[in-house]
Formats: C-alpha cells, structure tokens, sequence
C-alpha cells in the first residue's frame, strides 16, 4: 500500500458542487486534489440542467457559450385531468444546460487555477482517528489502494452519501427520496420552444411530476420522479395515458436514459465534522419543491471553500471552527427551505381532484399575471414575500391554506 504526501484539501466528487469548491480552494492558494470515480467528468449527467439565469449569474458562471441548450420564459402546468395553468413571464428566466458540458466547465476552472482532479479513482474508506476525519483511503484504475492524509476532507459524493456515513453524522432522509428517469427524446409534438411543460398527478408521477423540457434542435428532455414504484412504468403511463402528455408524446423516441434519485426532505442537521465538510447532494442541499440541487450545491461549495480556508489558516480544523459553514449555510437557506418543505408538503397532500381544483382557481384568481414580473426561482421563500401582497396572491395563498386543512 503507497503513502502519499498529503495535500491541504481533497475533494470528493468531480459534480459541480465538488468542482466548484476546488476552484474556491484553489484560489485561495490551497493545495486541493480532487477524486472522481469516473473515468469522464460529468458522465454519466444526474440531472436535466434546469437551472435559474439569475442564479447562474451571482455564481459568476453566466453565459455559459456552448452549454446552454435552450432559455425559458414560460411554463405550462397541466393536472392528472388535463386543466392547463400557464405562466409567462417577462423575460427568460431559466436555462437548461448541458450537464456534462456544465461540469467539465467548473473543473477546468478549477484546474486553472491549480487544483488537481484524478479520475478513475474511488476513495473506499474515510480515514478517522480519535473522531477526525484525516484523509482518505482510494483505489486507482490499477487497483492500487493508496492512503492520502490531509486536514481538510470535503465531500461532494452526491446522493448515495455512503462515505458521509462514516463520520456518523445523520444522512439525508430515505423517506425523502424520490426515483428518476431522465431522456432524452426526439419527435416531441405541440410544444413550445420556450416554454417548460410540467404534470402532475399521483397515477402518473406519485410525489413529485413529469417534465419535457425542449431543446431547439427537435429533441426534448423528458422525465418524471416517483415515490414508488419503478419510474419507467409511471413515464411510459404517462406517454400514453395523461390526457395531454400522451398527444405531445405520442410519436416521441427515447434515444437515452439514466436514473438517479433525488433527496427531497431537505438539509441534513449538520453538514460538518473534525476536518470534514459536506455540499451538495450527499448534504440534501436540494429544493424539495423541484428537486433542483445545482444551485444551493454551488452556493453551500464556496461557503465550504471559505470555511476550510479560514481554518486552514488558523490551525484549527475542528467542529467547533468548521461550524461557522453551517451557520453561514443556514443564514442563506434556512428560510427558504422551510418554506419548501411546506409547500412540497402541501402538493403532496392534494388528492388529483383537487390539484386539477387548484391549478383552475388559480387561472381564474389571476395568479398567472401576480408572477409575470418573478426573476427569482430558487429562493422561493423570497420569491413569494415579494410576490404576497399583490390581491391575486392574497387571495390565492388564502385558498391555498384552506386546501391544506382539508386536502381530499
């Protein structure tokens, strides 16, 4: 077994939100490995790349030349019955982007400024002595087991959380979990270019939606996530049976597929141990209303950064400094995931008939034009302050809340 000498960070997990904290790490000057298990940075890709322009933005990473397939200024919601809510907005406020294209971007940024990734590599065990997370131990491509000590250990693994495990810090919440699959297809019908088509309906997609999300090229991403069952049963019912999924759908081609699971209970309790940091999927840093992780993944990866390298500095890399990440984590999303978890309860709640209720009240309280001007989608906490006070809105949420006391 070979021993290497160590550097002052490692990442685990070439994803965005991994990436993206080597490229904050390595700015800051620290010497910052980075371990995929793959042999291809963003292959296979977990999720469609639905992400908010505005957002993109902030993190500096918009436009992306290249990456971006298609914009959005509009979406239409449709009910298990088929009763159409559309929302247009004043200007694009999503994109969907390569998500393979998207993760080498962020790990060639991080590789300019000097981190260094190595793929093919599987880090098997977290090394710990006396409760502190030290290094790791990884199994190259040669099947070669290496021990690689550092300070700080930062773990991007996503979803399957199987090294956060290890630190005996509480995972993401199994009964939060919902199933995907993700095509892509072509020969979609009666679409619009800019626009998202999104259904619901617990016989087509049981606690969450489908999707097609159109490219300009002819082809589309479709998909759905289901809380049980197999979600290749749900999307070939949906193709066939939803009353205006099954029209768009009819004629369409699945030239790909990949599954995934996405974490909707949002954030584990605590995201940091001695020497060890979590971000993104393995830390559910994930909205519970869309399952959209991007964003807060690469938000929660710069905190991270910071953190790590303000205890690098100080010499002090135990729980009590690192938690200074939690804390900042909490500042910036606390409000609104509780907001989305309450707004996912509450979806979840609705039987079929009174979704179709809620998306033709919603029509007719006007609800549609209370929105027009929204440029916000991941803080949707904020996003609905701002949006409160209007009277579609007063009136909507007061509806809202009597479906929640009696959802059936």
């Amino acid at each position: 077994m070979n021993t290497q000498n160590a550097p002052q960070a490692v990442v685990i997990g070439a994803g965005p939100a991994g990436s993206y904290t080597a490229l904050h790490l390595a700015k800051q000057g620290i010497k910052t490995i980075v371990f995929e298990e793959h042999p291809q940075i963003g292959q296979p890709a977990h999720c469609a790349g639905h992400i908010s322009i505005r957002s993109l933005k902030t993190l500096g990473l918009y436009p992306l030349e290249g990456i971006v397939e298609n914009t959005f200024c509009a979406a239409n919601f449709y009910s298990p019955q088929g009763t159409k809510f559309a929302l247009q907005l004043n200007c694009p406020v999503t994109a969907v982007l390569n998500r393979t294209y998207l993760d080498q971007y962020i790990a060639n940024q991080a590789q300019k400024a000097g981190a260094e990734f190595r793929l093919n590599s599987r880090v098997q065990t977290l090394l710990i002595q006396k409760g502190t997370i030290t290094g790791l131990k990884i199994k190259t491509n040669n099947n070669t087991d290496t021990l690689l000590r550092a300070p700080i250990v930062v773990d991007a693994e996503g979803i399957s959380s199987r090294l956060l495990r290890q630190t005996g810090l509480t995972p993401l919440k199994a009964s939060g979990l919902v199933y995907a699959i993700e095509t892509e297809m072509d020969n979609i019908e009666g679409i619009e270019e800019h626009a998202v088509e999104v259904y619901f309906g617990k016989g087509y997609a049981p606690g969450f939606y489908g999707w097609v999300i159109p490219k300009p090229d002819g082809t589309a991403k479709v998909g759905l996530a289901t809380n049980q069952g197999d979600p290749r049963n749900y999307l070939k019912r949906l193709m066939t049976k939803h009353p205006v999924a099954s029209k768009q759908l009819s004629k369409a081609k699945i030239l790909s597929a990949t599954y995934h699971a996405i974490s909707l209970g949002g954030p584990i309790p605590q995201a940091c141990s001695n020497g060890f940091l979590a971000v993104g999927d393995c830390a559910s840093q994930i909205k519970p209303t869309t399952g959209g992780g991007v964003i807060f993944g690469l938000t929660a990866a710069k905190e991270a950064a910071n953190t790590a390298s303000q205890a690098l500095t100080r010499g002090d890399v135990s729980t009590k400094v690192l938690m200074s990440y939690q804390k900042r984590c909490s500042e910036l999303f606390s409000f609104d995931f509780k907001t989305m978890l309450q707004l996912r309860r509450f979806l979840d709640s609705l039987s079929d008939e009174k979704l179709d209720e809620m998306l033709r009240v919603c029509s007719k309280l006007g609800v549609d034009k209370a929105l027009r001007g929204v440029t916000e989608i991941d803080y949707q906490g904020k996003m609905l302050l701002n949006v409160a006070t209007k009277p579609a809105m007063i009136a909507a949420l007061a509806y809202f809340a009597l479906l929640y006391l009696n959802p059936s």
